[in-house]
């Protein structure tokens, strides 16, 4: 319950660290303690090796997701542009085949600025809720939003440009969004206005692929630009309350990403590419608690990691069931 604990608090902007000595199991202790063997030191260093020259890296989970995001928008948009009904509205508040659904935290701020509670907004909450609690929370981040997948390729801008010297990551304290979570929802509460919505490039973005582009998308354009040339992620890392609600939702999730302490060879392939590396920190020397383990409720189930890990140390899985792949 501890180590879940600290992994929740690392959601909220806790540093990662290390599992205390009350916290590690037997079988990790083993394992750990094995693999400090020089024999098993060298034979890490080999394998490593051998990755690095195969270039051995996947993008199986990157595409399908890809894809998904992809396809979730596009309904929006052949619905409205053809009428068909199918889904109405956009992300941030819609019906899907008649079912209400909504964003957790729009309806949470349209409910705070009417100072009432309302049935459909409740209704599609639950909807909604019940649907990323299933898939793991955050996983709509990764898997519908489409910021996300603009602030992807931002990211891969950002990487080539550094690789080459020309910009570098300015990280921000993970607990700012935290904050900016509290002060919109205390906005909302004041001003009676959902003055996150007016700022939010997820409801902006869905907006324009359905009903066409507006100037807000200056402010889109300039968020980009942060990430591309300042800060890596800076929006969804640091910033948007959304990932947090989500986050919130997805902790005891049935899908996880697993990981295996036994087949890891901490080269950190994973952490280079996650999107939420503190997540990840599990997978250093040293730091497991157990030797199989869940990824902390901050993973937006990208599976990016999965694809990176040639040993296969992380799978998606449904907790209680045999692993997905």
């Amino acid at each position: 319950m501890k180590w879940f604990l600290h992994k929740l608090a690392m959601m909220f902007g806790a540093a990662p660290r290390k599992a205390g000595p009350g916290e590690e199991t037997e079988a990790a202790r083993k394992i750990k303690a094995f693999k400090k063997t020089p024999e098993q030191v060298a034979l890490r260093k080999e394998i490593i090796a051998h990755e690095h020259e195969a270039l051995i890296h996947s993008h199986k989970w990157r595409n399908i997701r890809w894809a998904s995001v992809i396809v979730i928008n596009a309904l929006f948009i052949v619905s409205y542009s053809f009428d068909v009904q199918l889904v109405e509205g956009a992300l941030t508040a819609s019906r899907f085949l008649g079912f209400h659904m909504a964003d957790p935290n729009a309806a949470l701020q349209v409910m705070l600025a009417f100072k009432e509670v309302m049935l459909n907004l409740v209704i599609g909450t639950a909807t909604v809720v019940i649907l990323w609690w299933i898939v793991g929370g955050r996983a709509f981040c990764s898997w519908a939003c489409p910021y996300h997948l603009l602030a992807e390729w931002a990211e891969a801008l950002h990487l080539f440009l550094a690789r080459k010297g020309w910009v570098k990551d300015h990280p921000f304290h993970r607990g700012l969004r935290v904050v900016l979570w509290a002060v919109f929802m205390t906005l909302a509460l004041l001003t009676g206005y959902t003055v996150f919505e007016y700022i939010n490039p997820v409801g902006i973005v869905s907006r324009a692929l359905i009903y066409g582009p507006t100037v807000a998308l200056l402010w889109v354009a300039f968020l980009l630009g942060i990430e591309v040339f300042f800060s890596r992620r800076f929006w969804c890392r640091y910033v948007c309350p959304i990932g947090l609600t989500y986050g919130i939702t997805g902790a005891v999730a049935p899908v996880q990403i697993k990981y295996d302490l036994e087949k890891c060879v901490h080269e950190g392939e994973c952490r280079a590419v996650c999107l939420v590396p503190h997540v990840l920190e599990i997978t250093k020397m040293g730091y497991a608690q157990n030797d199989v383990d869940y990824i902390g409720p901050d993973c937006t189930r990208c599976g990016l990691c999965v694809d990176a890990c040639p040993q296969k140390a992380l799978t998606f899985t449904v907790r209680g069931i045999d692993k997905i792949v």
